[in-house]
């Protein structure tokens, strides 16, 4: 709790946190609204495929015009101002930054992003939690050997997650379950890009003239960005999802302790120390009251008499054996919270949540019957949803990984609702995110 202190030594010490950001888009615009009203912290470039983008959002968030007209690196570490630029890895380089923010949402890129972290010895936090669904474990060894901190992204759901689990830890509490909110439907896994804004209440044209991407917002009605970021928690925590994936139980915050503790103690559970996504609807799409549709969640076990007795005397909500809790954030304020994780890896080198281990897993799945020969079209697309699966059942599957689904033909015909394996399309092993996947399925202990 003194990371603004220290915050406040760097900028009286003129010796700011010097950071690069990678992508310029809704997330990394939040950032930067905060970052310029946070002290000793200093943007020294902003990397984006289109500087006119990039430099419209910082203007959008209210940076001065002379604070976003250095010509390099250099003039902007002498002047406190921000060099533009289209090349990531040349941002990755500079040696006038400590700390790189990857805020693309490309799992290949992301890939190719920490992996030059390592090379220069640049810090990392990873706002694209697609790549560390991806190969998150492999890419937190690399990042260790290197020296660098690799960090999930704090304002994200994922990191806020683990940072709830390890307050119950730290506290001496058993964790039975963890995860977040959102609003679900089975048939939502059906969800396409055509039929993705009746679910947001939005018209097409609307969304248009919002310059709003129908994948992206699409992968959070299909369920694939709830199972991409229980992935990362997993991993992150050692919490592994159910041999199912994700139930998506509906329910709100007063029946956390009821419905997220195991099967054995009344609850909905598979197993003690799950993670899972509820759902702020019921299956006849009634809304659940009181939701938590945009929080996070972690169930805890009084594992004695005295702890028990003290959640009654404390008037604690627990189930109605008295044994299991609930603690809850209602809401994440996305990109406006990153700083503390910019904060955390550059002050205290430490992590506001990294993968531990490889635990869960996200395959690709048919969103209706496919022929052989169409071409898979990635997250949020026509074609497929990311289901979560243990990463040992995803392993001795050959599952395919949702994070690498696109622009990948089919060999044969796959029935909805199936998984496609490595084995159903065609690869290109050379391929460097491939390879690297590859070697993690190779050499990451489950």
């Amino acid at each position: 709790m003194n990371l603004h202190a220290m915050l406040l030594e760097r900028q009286a010490a003129a010796r700011p946190l010097r950071v690069g950001l990678i992508g310029a888009g809704k997330f990394g615009s939040m950032y930067l609204s905060q970052a310029l009203r946070t002290p000793g912290i200093h943007v020294v470039g902003v990397a984006d495929l289109s500087v006119a983008r990039a430099r419209k959002a910082l203007r959008l968030v209210g940076w001065p015009a002379e604070r976003i007209a250095a010509k390099s690196f250099e003039a902007a570490a002498a002047k406190g101002s921000t060099h533009l630029l289209e090349d990531a890895m040349a941002l990755i380089a500079s040696p006038h930054l400590d700390i790189v923010i990857d805020a693309t949402g490309h799992p290949a890129s992301g890939i190719r992003h920490v992996l030059a972290c390592c090379m220069h010895g640049k810090h990392i936090v990873m706002v694209n939690v697609e790549a560390d669904a991806l190969a998150g474990p492999l890419l937190a060894e690399r990042a260790a050997q290197a020296g660098i901190v690799y960090s999930l992204a704090y304002g994200d759901q994922p990191a806020l997650i683990c940072e709830m689990v390890d307050w119950a830890r730290a506290a001496g509490f058993a964790v039975v379950a963890a995860g977040k909110g959102t609003k679900y439907l089975p048939a939502y896994h059906k969800s396409t890009p055509d039929t993705v804004w009746e679910h947001y209440g939005i018209s097409p044209e609307d969304a248009k003239i919002g310059a709003m991407n129908a994948k992206m917002f699409n992968s959070f009605v299909d369920g694939t960005k709830s199972a991409i970021e229980m992935a990362a928690v997993a991993n992150a925590t050692g919490l592994v999802p159910a041999p199912g994936g994700l139930a998506f139980p509906p329910c709100g915050i007063d029946d956390l302790a009821h419905v997220l503790r195991p099967i054995a103690a009344g609850g909905q559970l598979h197993h003690h120390g799950q993670v899972e996504v509820i759902s702020s609807v019921e299956r006849d799409a009634r809304a659940v009251p009181r939701d938590l549709r945009f929080g996070m969640f972690v169930t805890i076990e009084g594992e004695s008499d005295y702890v028990r007795r003290c959640f009654r005397e404390y008037g604690v909500t627990t189930d109605d054996s008295g044994r299991y809790s609930a603690m809850y954030k209602p809401f994440h304020l996305i990109g406006l919270e990153l700083g503390i994780s910019v904060a955390s890896a550059g002050l205290r080198r430490e992590p506001t949540g990294v993968a531990s281990g490889w635990r869960g897993d996200v395959v690709a799945t048919a969103k209706r019957k496919l022929a052989a020969g169409e071409v898979l079209d990635g997250e949020g697309g026509y074609l497929v949803y990311g289901r979560l699966m243990p990463a040992a059942d995803s392993l001795a599957a050959g599952a395919l990984p949702l994070g690498l689904a696109h622009e990948l033909a089919l060999r044969r015909a796959v029935d909805a609702g199936e998984v496609l394996r490595w084995s159903d399309v065609k690869v290109d092993e050379r391929d460097d995110a491939v390879a690297f996947r590859r070697l993690m399925e190779r050499t990451v202990a489950i």
